[in-house]
C-alpha cells in the first residue's frame, strides 16, 4: 500500500507567522524571555496539515544558513534580503528542537536550501506514494506530478491554496517544470536574480506556451516582436543565468530510504498537547485543542 507523506518547509511556515503578528508587536514571549510567536504559527499550520491529510509521514525541511551553490554561481543570490529580526533569531533553533519532540524529522544538508531538499524527496518517494507538500514558496510548483500535491499557505492555518497536476497545468497551459523557464524570463526579486528586464509573468508564461523554453525562445528570435526580441537580446547572459538559479535541485545527496524509516509519524494528540505546554506554546496549546480533540 503506498504511503502519505507530507513535507514541510519549516522556514517558510516560521517566517510567515513571525511576521503575521511582529507586525503588532505579539511575540508570545515565555517565562524567560524567548520569543514563541513564530514556533507556535509553524505548529498551528503543521497540525491543521497533518489532520486533514493524515499522513503515515511527515518531515520538515529546513535551510541551513544564507549560502549555498547558487551563491557560488551568483554573488548576488538573496544577498538583497535583510538581517533577520532579534526576535525571530533565538526562534531558528527552538522550533527545530520542539519539532523533534513531536515526532517529526529534520532535514536540512549544508549547500542546499529547503526547496531543493523537499524537490529530492518529494521526487523519490512520489515514484510509489502519494506525497503532499506544504510551503509559502510557489517556485516548488515546479516540483508537482501525477503524485505530489502542493499546499501553499493562503489565509489562517487552515486554508491552503492546493495544487495538483490537473489544475497546474489547466491554470498555467504549461508542464510543471516549464515553470523554470518562465522564471528564467521574470527574474526574482526576492531571490535577487535578474531576469530579463521587462519582461513579466504574463509575457513569459505566453514565450513559454509558444516555445516550449528558454532555448526554444532563443532559436527562435526572428518571430518575436522587436521590443522582445530586443530585451532578451540585452539580457541573454542573465537569462541564462536565471534559469540555472531558479531550478530546484533534485539530486541533493540523501539517504531517502533510511530517511524514509525514520520519517513514520504516529504521535498521539495528548503527547503534543504536553509538549506545548511543556514549552509554555500555550496559544498552539489550546488551538489544538480546540480544533483536533
Amino acid at each position: 500500500m503506498s504511503k502519505k507523506i507530507l513535507l514541510i518547509d519549516g522556514m517558510a511556515l516560521l517566517f510567515r507567522h513571525f511576521f503575521a503578528t511582529s507586525l503588532h508587536k505579539q511575540f508570545m514571549r515565555n517565562s524567560s524571555g524567548t520569543p514563541t510567536n513564530g514556533v507556535q504559527g509553524f505548529i498551528r499550520h503543521v497540525f491543521t496539515a497533518i489532520n486533514e491529510i493524515q499522513p503515515s509521514h511527515v518531515a520538515v525541511c529546513w535551510d541551513m544558513g544564507k549560502s549555498t551553490f547558487r551563491n557560488d554561481m551568483f554573488d548576488g543570490y538573496k544577498q538583497n534580503r535583510p538581517a533577520p529580526p532579534d526576535e525571530l533569531i533565538p526562534q531558528f533553533d527552538y522550533v527545530k528542537e520542539v519539532s523533534n519532540q513531536f515526532g517529526f524529522v529534520n532535514i536540512g544538508v549544508q549547500n542546499y536550501e529547503a526547496d531543493d531538499v523537499i524537490g529530492t524527496l518529494a521526487q523519490s518517494y512520489s515514484e510509489q506514494n502519494q506525497v503532499y507538500v506544504v510551503t509559502g514558496d510557489k517556485d516548488i510548483l515546479q516540483c508537482i506530478n501525477a503524485n505530489v500535491e502542493i499546499w501553499l499557505t493562503k489565509k489562517g492555518f487552515n486554508i491552503y491554496n492546493r495544487y495538483t497536476l490537473d489544475r497546474f497545468q489547466s491554470e498555467y497551459g504549461l508542464n510543471p517544470l516549464q515553470l523554470i523557464d518562465v522564471k528564467a524570463f521574470m527574474g526574482d526579486t526576492a531571490d535577487g536574480y535578474p531576469g530579463v528586464k521587462g519582461i513579466g509573468e504574463k509575457t513569459a508564461i505566453k514565450l513559454i506556451q509558444t516555445h516550449g523554453s528558454v532555448e526554444s525562445v532563443l532559436e527562435s528570435l526572428d518571430q518575436l516582436t522587436v521590443g522582445q526580441r530586443s530585451k532578451i537580446e540585452t539580457n541573454i547572459d542573465n537569462l541564462k543565468l536565471s534559469k540555472t538559479l531558479a531550478e530546484i535541485h533534485t539530486e541533493v545527496p540523501l539517504n531517502t530510504t533510511e530517511l524514509l524509516d525514520k520519517m513514520r509519524y504516529g504521535t498521539e494528540l495528548t503527547h503534543i498537547l504536553n509538549i506545548c505546554n511543556e514549552h509554555e506554546l500555550y496559544v498552539s496549546g489550546k488551538y489544538l485543542s480546540t480544533h483536533f480533540s
